[in-house]
């Protein structure tokens, strides 16, 4: 087979193949195979009569159009891959010559993955925000860890949010009385509003002993009975406070793990600063990520982004139907329209076509490899998720493409490793964000567990998600 590559616009390549015409014989013999498969001669065993048989009752010019029809694609794979070219559509195959007789000539024009040059990633820059330890929020966190120690006791004061009411409380709707809203020594935590609104607007500034008396149109939290007005009387029958320990250095030694109220606060400020570096820390990928999108040169190639968008869909979908739901149920569910969905799952695809182009020309502009060892470990790794034996699995892995793909994707770690610890970080204000964390003997054990364990405060957004 002689191929020949042709660079188009609009990253696109026209490959030119010729199959000579010994060589399509081949395809001819395989193509009258087959038919004698499906023929049945008096005198041989379906598909051991010869060609010369068969031909009598189908010609060659029928089976060289059937060879033709079955070889074409894997002629036309054979020459993508002569040529290593990343093709990323359907090719438009037009066959100029040999249909009828002699050698096979056809061409094929297909789109290719677009290869682009970067500049300035290398010095990316990055705006992130980083709410580092201020006396406020030292003394914020130490009472809400005071909170946890606080106990209540009786008050004749009024009360206020964050005070608790012992209430006797019914309700009425349409002179009837409704069980579910009446209690008897209900213990209501002023500004909860885990009743309705209108009980913290009667309970806030009363004293024990006061009379409550107020209405409250029900809302979707009730279910049948949204809408309705409910009627409620009562009483307070005490109220209490949470009275805070006093931070003293004896109880901040008996409580924690410091010595000192000082040591405490200077313990607390380092906790404060290890979350909010650990947390920048992990949000710094997605943001260079952002600014990498910003600098790839080039609009994302349409049948990449459909085929991102595909991949998402039917991840989402596959985990939908685990929990017995479908797309359109999950859209119902969360409010959304198909509309809106559709164009979050285009965008949120656009934008990892985009990163996955830049993140390419980075391997190859600093000829990142998958070392042998990083490819190993992987691949151990994978096996370890795999039944049956390590050796057939790992065939099978090889044969699937995984080997390639494992390579790729810890190159691709490699480029972004690279863009993080190139990029320069800055706040708002455009000062230099200092994103080493603290020695280890600067904290204790439990400070580096909490911290670790401390959720992100990002959420997931609709296009991650599907």
């Amino acid at each position: 087979m002689q191929t020949s590559l042709e660079p188009l616009e609009g990253n696109k390549v026209r490959l030119h193949v010729t199959i000579p015409a010994e060589e399509f014989e081949k395809s001819i013999d395989l193509a009258y195979s087959r038919f004698a498969q499906q023929m049945r001669i008096p005198g041989f065993r379906p598909g051991k009569a010869p060609r010369r048989i068969i031909e009598q009752s189908i010609p060659v010019s029928e089976a060289r159009a059937q060879a033709l029809k079955d070889s074409l694609a894997d002629y036309y794979v054979d020459a993508v891959g002569e040529h290593v070219i990343d093709v990323i559509a359907a090719p438009t195959i037009d066959i100029t010559s040999g249909e009828e007789s002699g050698d096979i000539v056809f061409t094929a024009e297909v789109e290719v993955r677009p290869e682009v040059r970067l500049t300035g990633y290398d010095e990316l820059t990055v705006l992130l925000d980083i709410e580092t330890a201020t006396p406020e929020r030292v003394e914020d966190q130490i009472d809400s860890m005071r909170q946890r120690f606080a106990t209540l006791e009786d008050t004749e004061d009024a009360l206020t949010i964050g005070g608790f009411a012992r209430l006797d409380i019914a309700a009425t709707i349409d002179g009837e009385a409704v069980p579910a809203l009446s209690a008897q020594d209900f213990v209501y935590e002023v500004g909860s509003g885990i009743l309705v609104d209108e009980l913290d607007e009667a309970v806030r500034g009363s004293r024990p002993g006061a009379e409550l008396s107020f209405s409250s149109t029900l809302t979707d939290r009730f279910g049948d009975r949204e809408g309705q007005v409910a009627l409620f009387t009562g009483s307070v029958k005490s109220a209490q406070v949470k009275v805070l320990p006093e931070l003293t250095d004896e109880w901040v030694d008996e409580n924690t793990e410091s010595a000192t109220v000082e040591a405490l606060r200077t313990d607390m400020a380092l906790r404060i600063d290890l979350v909010a570096k650990m947390q920048a820390q992990m949000s710094l990928r997605d943001r260079v990520l952002e600014e990498l999108v910003s600098i790839v040169p080039i609009e994302a190639p349409l049948p990449l982004v459909e085929r991102e968008m595909e991949r998402r869909l039917h991840d989402l979908a596959h985990r939908l139907e685990q929990q017995g739901m479908t797309i359109p149920m999950y859209l119902e569910a969360i409010g959304q329209s198909q509309e809106i969905f559709v164009a979050e799952v285009r965008e949120g695809s656009t934008k990892a076509v985009l990163v996955d182009l830049g993140l390419r020309s980075i391997i190859a502009a600093e000829e990142f490899e998958a070392s042998e060892e990083e490819f190993e470990a992987e691949i151990e790794r994978i096996l370890e998720q795999v039944k049956g034996s390590p050796k057939k699995a790992r065939r099978q892995l090889e044969q699937q493409g995984v080997f390639e793909a494992v390579r790729f994707d810890i190159e691709r770690g490699k480029a972004l490793q690279f863009l993080v610890d190139n990029a320069k970080v800055v706040d708002a204000a455009g000062n230099p964000v200092d994103l080493s964390m603290p020695e280890p003997s600067e904290l204790s054990q439990t400070e580096i567990t909490e911290a670790q364990d401390t959720p992100e405060t990002d959420t997931e957004t609709p296009e991650e998600t599907a």
